[in-house]
């Protein structure tokens, strides 16, 4: 008995190895370790713990959870299967593998009590939550709906999205499309629900929100790893010895703000935009409104409102003249220029709108097969098309004016609409003074900031910063180090934004080209000589950028 208990030991010190190393390193390690804990435990315990680990069905298990906690929810199961064999291959002793599979439980329950704090339920919180609990660290995400709601949100599930429903384009030789190729690539649980819940909206990634933020909500909810808290936070905690991502967004409470304002010792700096209105499509007059993709670029997903000359002009006159929401005394306005109301444009000429939101090129009207004078485009907010959502009319008219002055416009005089425009506040810190590459704040390296907070523009970019966040705050916990995206992806591109930029002009900003690396003096004059197009320069630096991703994930083994 002594000598098999021996046997025993000797198996289980090797495989409790593997098994670390399952729970510790990559996708690869954890197949080894899995594959090798395997083997062991088939030569030396019972056959139907063995085939547990050797089930090809467990690897879609510890993909999704984390091979940690997969081992973690099993132990029971092992436990029980060792307990209540008949016989242990070669005689070895059952007691000695239950034993050891208690450790394993025990010790994973003790790692649960770890957690890694996560402050804010939106895409950049949620984005965090997913990267931390895959690598087998515990998280607690605080969100304050549905006991509180900001002045914008409405819904009490996580990832709610406010402004619109796109993700915007999908190509990858456009900036954007890239980030959202790399965060594919590095398993951003956004991009797989979003994709599942696309809605058509040509070479665009758009969403049904209902349905995104449900999916990611169960998605989180279920998963075992991780502790939602619905409760407001208005403070920041003290420094521990496990890391906290601050994650609040762009309507970060009044009382979290100051609390970052005291620790970084800094102003916060704010600006406000906007929400498009959304409008119920049975209300549309289908007779004047047409389908259609500029320049026919892919399926006509758009529903096009054409105006001429003189609808024009009485539009731009009612919106010069319409009353619009007054800010508060404490409030100092300051636009993301991407995102501007319409009514600001309008102020800065009367040909704005037409060479911006309301752009005709390319939409030729069916009926006279010409380009309108203008024209408002709509895009679909679901799968059934029955709300669709104008198109850059992000706007801080008064409810009473939206609904006189929309209706002027040709195809929307019975608009119903489903939701109106509003205002709301956009906070952000001044990155390039407070935060280090590793989006940790410098003045307190266990505290990170993620998401339109840390200083980027836009709902995939936000998602990106949750994303990185998320990584190097499960690599700080595990004692691995920390890691910066290489400045040639679309990743390193933002932190460069942030961490690099001159802080006295620093402004949020989504990803484009104009913040990649300057292309050699070699690679700009063959890309004058042979006069590549727009499209192909983008392709050239999505494969730089993929390329450089891929050496920097297998450098650091990040899955």
């Amino acid at each position: 008995m002594q000598e098999a208990t021996a046997q025993v030991a000797n198996h289980a010190n090797p495989c409790s190895m593997w098994i670390l190393q399952g729970t510790t390193g990559t996708r690869k390690t954890a197949d080894t370790g899995v594959q090798k804990a395997g083997e062991y435990l088939h030569y030396g315990c019972c056959q139907d713990v063995a085939l547990w680990f050797l089930d090809k069905d467990r690897t879609t298990d510890y993909n999704n959870l984390g091979f940690a906690d997969t081992l973690h929810l099993a132990s029971s199961q092992i436990i029980s299967t060792c307990y209540h064999a008949s016989k242990t291959k070669n005689g070895f002793a059952r007691d000695a593998w239950v034993n050891f599979f208690y450790d394993i439980y025990d010790t994973f329950t003790m790692n649960k009590k770890k957690q890694i704090q996560i402050i804010g339920g939106g895409l950049a919180g949620c984005e965090a939550a997913w990267q931390v609990a895959r690598r087998g660290c515990a998280v607690c995400l605080y969100d304050m709906k549905p006991h509180r709601f900001s002045p914008a949100h409405h819904s009490p599930l996580l990832a709610e999205m406010v402004c619109s429903n796109s993700l915007r384009s999908n190509a990858q030789n456009s900036a954007v499309g890239l980030l959202k190729e790399e965060m594919r690539r590095l398993n951003s649980l956004v991009m797989r629900v979003a994709t599942e819940t696309a809605v058509p909206a040509g070479k665009a990634l758009a969403v049904n929100r209902e349905l995104f933020s449900q999916a990611i909500t169960e998605c989180l909810e279920r998963h075992p790893l991780i502790e939602i808290i619905h409760q407001e936070q208005t403070e920041i905690p003290a420094p521990a010895n496990t890391p906290i991502i601050l994650a609040t967004g762009p309507l970060t409470s009044e009382a979290m703000t100051e609390a970052l304002v005291q620790l970084t010792g800094r102003d916060r700096l704010a600006f406000y935009d906007a929400i498009a209105p959304i409008v119920h499509s049975e209300s549309l007059d289908m007779n004047i409104v047409y389908l259609k993709s500029r320049y026919d670029d892919g399926p006509g997903d758009y529903l096009n409102c054409p105006m001429n000359k003189e609808e024009y002009l009485a539009f731009i006159a009612a919106l010069k003249s319409a009353d619009t929401v007054p800010l508060k005394d404490f409030e100092d306005v300051k636009y993301f220029e991407g995102c501007l109301p319409i009514e600001v444009m309008v102020a800065r000429g009367d040909n704005t709108l037409r060479f911006g939101p309301m752009k005709p090129v390319g939409l030729d009207d069916p009926r006279t097969g010409r380009w309108p004078y203008a024209v408002v485009q709509l895009r679909k907010e679901n799968r059934q098309g029955s709300l669709y959502n104008l198109v850059g009319f992000q706007t801080k008219l008064t409810y009473s004016e939206q609904n006189r002055i929309f209706r002027m416009i040709p195809g929307m005089t019975q608009a119903d609409f489903a939701r109106l425009g509003s205002i709301h506040r956009n906070t952000f810190v001044c990155a390039p003074e407070l935060l280090e590459p590793t989006l940790q704040l410098k003045s307190r390296p266990d505290l990170f900031l993620a998401g339109q907070l840390s200083g980027v523009e836009g709902y995939v970019e936000s998602t990106a910063m949750g994303l990185l966040a998320g990584i190097n705050a499960s690599r700080m916990m595990t004692g691995r180090p920390l890691v910066i995206p290489p400045p040639e992806t679309a990743h390193g591109a933002l932190i460069t934004h942030l961490t690099q930029s001159d802080p006295k002009h620093f402004q949020p900003s989504n990803v484009n080209f104009g913040l990649f690396p300057e292309w050699n003096e070699g690679d700009k004059q063959e890309q004058k000589t042979a006069k590549i197009s727009k499209a192909l320069r983008g392709e050239l630096r999505a494969s730089t950028a993929l390329a450089a991703l891929t050496q920097w994930q297998d450098e650091h083994e990040l899955q």
